[in-house]
């Protein structure tokens, strides 16, 4: 498998084994688990529940319940509706929840139990439990598409058109973020600069300290934390809305029904979609909008951690420049290392997702520097082996020198011999992965500290005799 030069030139590949994605309802199952008081429910077998909660599990190092409707081989030929509300009414009287978030699975999709009809014959709710559903087949999308699906399905539940809450004069009014899916440690510091900021953020999902709370001294049915309901359902009087993602906002352009343009559709919120903020230029663009929907400046200890940055990287760039990279994951979180990378000076010679979006690779072009679009392999819909096929194929002079991404590219570094810097979800071989800053300045400077420091310990490893100053 010999790749080409030019993205433009690359084969299509379908994946077959070891996929760079994982299950659609996985990424539902995050979202509601960023709502206060809500469990989410899979409408499917028992071992799809198991597998989520696996990974979140291994990842966020914190318990996770996710309940299940328990198909079995006569609820697969005869249909789950009777399944689906048993589990409703036994999570609903166990949990005493103030949502239930349905997913469904492949099983449930392939044989078409109307998940909603089934919800509208118990009027979408359960003495005072709402009931939200979103459609998460695993064969027609990513972890991530289950994600922006259920943050739109939450908006529409509880932002009915025509339904619109008054404020009262006092009040301050709100910004909305739907953040995407990034890590405990950028939740809680993109709270930090809206509070900064002195502006009011309603955050959808916040899963910052549901996921990462203190020890418990009593056993807690739903962790604390999350957003609440009341904050969702006044998400329509917002002053603005602010999306992450460079591949969504393509889609949305297209028609994709984000929670952003639900709102900006029937209440007139204004929406604003940018990249994911890593790095100096992502970080500016999202501040200077954020000062602009404020009417405040943007503070002054923004500014020192920019120019203790960019002193960052004029001392590393010895060390990183004209470095070439692999990056994997999700599609979104891709695109804003690409541009972190190119921005230091590391090209990123082979950006990899499991995603099918069809704005990849428009969304990489007009994030990178015309000047590397050339020296950039792009695939999308891929799997780990074709990804370490073509990094293996390349002319030596092209090869990854550094792979970033998670977890799930261990065994691939491994074989290739290439240091793998670990970023982004899962992390499940290392403690802290909900930990790690990827957002903001402070962000940019702990990915280029942990990259220029893999660079020197690969350094040093492969020196006969090693050396002790840099």
């Amino acid at each position: 498998m010999t790749p080409s030069k030019s993205y433009k030139e690359t084969p299509s590949y379908t994946p077959t084994q070891n996929a760079c994605k994982m299950c659609t309802p996985l990424g539902a199952t995050l979202v509601f688990q960023g709502i206060e008081g809500c469990v989410p429910l899979l409408h499917g077998s028992q071992g799809c529940s198991t597998y989520m909660r696996r990974y979140l599990i291994s990842h966020f190092k914190e318990p996770v319940d996710i309940a299940s409707s328990n198909f079995t081989e006569e609820t697969a030929v005869f249909g789950g509706g009777a399944n689906l509300k048993l589990a409703i009414e036994n999570v609903a009287r166990q949990y005493a929840p103030s949502m239930i978030g349905i997913a469904t699975t492949c099983l449930s999709e392939t044989i078409g139990d109307d998940v909603q009809l089934i919800l509208n014959s118990m009027d979408n709710h359960i003495n005072s439990t709402a009931l939200v559903h979103v459609s998460t087949p695993s064969y027609s999308g990513t972890h991530v598409d289950g994600f922006h699906g259920a943050v739109a399905a939450v908006v529409d539940r509880f932002n009915p058109a025509g339904k619109r809450i008054v404020y009262r004069p006092k009040k301050k009014k709100k910004v909305n973020l739907f953040p995407g899916m990034l890590s405990n440690e950028d939740l809680r510091h993109l709270k930090d600069i809206f509070e900064d900021f002195h502006t009011p953020v309603a955050i959808l999902p916040d899963y910052s300290e549901r996921l990462e709370g203190p020890s418990w001294q009593e056993y807690q049915a739903i962790q604390k934390g999350g957003t609440t309901i009341s904050a969702i359902e006044k998400m329509n009087v917002a002053v603005h809305s602010m999306e992450f993602g460079a591949v969504l906002a393509l889609a949305a352009e297209k028609g994709l029904e984000t929670a952003g343009a639900i709102l900006n559709k029937r209440f007139g919120v204004p929406c604003t979609r940018l990249p994911i903020p890593i790095g100096v230029k992502a970080t500016d663009r999202f501040l200077d909008i954020l000062s602009q929907i404020s009417g405040r400046p943007v503070p002054e200890r923004y500014r020192k951690e920019k120019w203790r940055l960019v002193d960052a990287y004029v001392d590393g760039n010895k060390y990183v420049a004209k470095k070439r990279a692999l990056i994997y994951g999700e599609e979104d979180f891709v695109v804003s290392m690409a541009g972190f990378l190119a921005e230091v000076g590391i090209i990123p010679v082979l950006c990899a997702s499991g995603g099918k979006s069809k704005t990849f690779k428009k969304a990489l072009e007009q994030t990178l520097p015309e000047t590397l679009i050339d020296q950039v392999i792009i695939q999308n819909d891929m799997d780990f082996t074709c990804m370490e096929e073509t990094a293996a194929a390349m002319p030596e002079d092209q090869r990854p020198e550094l792979i970033i991404g998670n977890s799930k590219g261990y065994a691939m570094a491994r074989r290739l011999k290439i240091p793998l810097v670990r970023v982004g979800f899962p992390i499940h071989d290392r403690v802290g992965g909900s930990r790690i800053l990827h957002v903001g300045y402070k962000g940019a400077q702990q990915l280029f500290d942990n990259i220029v420091n893999a660079i020197l310990t690969e350094k040093q490893t492969e020196s006969r005799i090693g050396y002790s100053y840099m």
